[in-house]
């Protein structure tokens, strides 16, 4: 698949597209507060790692810390309440399914 045309039905789903100079051959997509890496591919563009939260300039991962689920990027850590990990299901879902070239 053409990876302009994955980036393009990403923008039309309502993600916005950011470029990170610390990662300079990742597209950043967000949506909700979500945020994934994409990276080219020979088919197209693919996911670089599971997505997580933005959490200012930096990507959030969903991890365990003393028993509950949070988002952590380096010290900083947000909780991950069900609204929020409902949210993230949601663009990690929406995301595959749009970069999927059979659809």
């Amino acid at each position: 698949m053409d990876s302009a045309e994955q980036l393009q039905r990403l923008y039309l789903a309502g993600f916005e597209l950011q470029t990170f100079d610390r990662y300079p051959k990742c597209v950043g997509v967000i949506r909700d507060n979500c945020i994934a890496l994409l990276v080219p591919s020979v088919d197209g563009v693919q996911i670089l790692g599971p997505p997580g939260w933005r959490m200012g300039e930096v990507m959030g991962v969903l991890t365990e810390r003393e028993g509950r689920q949070v988002f952590q990027a380096k010290s900083e850590v947000m909780e991950a309440t069900p609204d929020r990990l409902e949210t993230l299901r949601k663009f990690r879902d929406d995301l595959r399914r749009l970069l999927d070239h059979t659809n």
